[in-house]
C-alpha cells in the first residue's frame, strides 16, 4: 500500500444532514490534511450537485458520494410502490455522484438501515430477491452514467440482510453487473467478521470503497483493531481505493437511533477528524515501509 494513498472524511462527522450551507466546513477537511469529502445525500432537497461541486474545488477535494437508508428509502419494500421510492433516491445519488466526479455511490443500499428482524427462510429469500432485482436496475443506470455502487455489509444491529463480507459477496454475484462492489467498514468487520484481514483478502477486487472507524466509532487507532493487519490485507488484496474516516454525530436522534450510538465516542468530531487523519497517514507511511523492506 502505497504512503500517498487518499484519505479521506465522511460528512457524517461534520454536519447531519449536511446541506449547501454546510459547504463552508470543507475548508477545516483539506486543513485537517484529507484529500476527499465523502458527502452523504441525506436530504437530496437541501444539497445540491453544483454547490458541492464548486465547494470542494474550491478546497482541493475530490468528492465521494454515499447514501443514507431510511424506511422510505427501501429498495427490498414488500410493495412495488416502497420499492421504487428507493430506486428513484438511488438514481438520484447516481446523478448526482455523475455531477460532482464521484466514481460511485457506496452504501447499505439493499435495505433499511436499523431494520432487525427474524424472517422466515422463504421471507428472507423473498426480499433478498427483491433487493437483487431493484439494485440490478440501479446497476444498469449506474453504468450508463459511469458510477460504481459500493455495497456496505452492516452488523447484526443494523441490518438482518447483508452482515458479512461473504454475504455481501454474494448479493454482487446475484446482481451479477462488473460495476457492483462492496464498500467495507472495519467498525461492521470488527463484530461480523472472524479475522478482519481474511475477510478483506476474500473480498479482494470486490473492494470498491473502504471506511476506517475503530471498534467502539471513536478515532482510529485508539481502540483494538488491528490496523497493521487491516493495511496489509488491504495491500494483499491490491486495493487502490481511498481510506474513509467514518463516525457519527451523537447528537442526531435518527442517526443515533438507526446505529445504536447513545453516547459521544471521541472528546469532540474535529479532534476525532484531526488525529483520526494523522494516525492513518502515519499507519500508511509504516505499511508502505514494511512492504519496501520485503520487497
Amino acid at each position: 500500500m502505497a504512503s500517498h494513498r487518499a484519505l479521506g472524511l465522511s460528512t457524517f462527522v461534520l454536519a447531519s444532514p449536511f446541506t449547501d450551507k454546510d459547504l463552508t466546513v470543507l475548508g477545516k477537511v483539506r486543513q485537517w490534511g484529507y484529500d476527499i469529502v465523502e458527502v452523504c445525500i441525506e436530504d437530496p432537497d437541501a444539497l445540491t450537485s453544483s454547490a458541492v461541486r464548486e465547494a470542494a474545488d474550491g478546497e482541493g477535494l475530490s468528492v465521494l458520494i454515499c447514501g443514507a437508508f431510511g424506511p422510505d428509502r427501501d429498495v427490498s419494500h414488500e410493495t412495488s410502490e416502497g420499492r421504487r421510492a428507493g430506486i428513484d433516491y438511488l438514481r438520484h445519488c447516481i446523478d448526482f455522484a455523475a455531477a460532482v466526479d464521484s466514481p460511485l455511490v457506496s452504501g447499505p443500499m439493499y435495505a433499511t438501515t436499523g431494520q432487525a428482524r427474524l424472517l422466515e427462510a422463504d421471507e428472507r429469500r423473498a426480499q433478498w430477491d427483491r433487493a437483487v432485482d431493484s439494485l440490478t436496475t440501479v446497476a444498469n443506470h449506474a453504468a450508463a452514467a459511469g458510477v460504481s455502487l459500493a455495497v456496505e455489509p452492516l452488523n447484526w444491529f443494523e441490518t438482518d440482510l447483508v452482515n458479512t463480507v461473504e454475504q455481501g459477496l454474494t448479493l454482487c454475484r446475484d446482481i451479477g453487473a462488473d460495476n457492483v462492489g462492496l464498500m467495507l467498514d472495519t467498525f461492521h468487520m470488527n463484530i461480523e467478521e472472524k479475522s478482519l484481514p481474511e475477510a478483506i483478502r476474500l473480498a479482494g477486487s470486490r473492494i470498491f470503497n473502504f471506511q476506517a472507524s475503530e471498534n467502539d466509532r471513536g478515532t482510529p487507532g485508539t481502540g483494538h483493531t488491528d490496523w497493521v493487519g487491516v493495511l496489509k490485507a488491504l495491500d494483499d488484496a491490491n486495493y487502490s481505493g481511498s481510506v474513509v474516516v467514518e463516525s457519527f454525530l451523537p447528537t442526531v436522534k435518527e442517526i443515533a437511533r438507526a446505529v445504536s450510538l447513545w453516547r459521544p465516542v471521541a472528546p469532540s468530531m474535529d479532534e476525532l477528524a484531526a488525529e483520526g487523519f494523522r494516525f492513518l497517514r502515519d499507519a500508511l507511511e509504516a505499511a508502505a515501509d514494511n512492504r519496501q523492506v520485503r520487497a
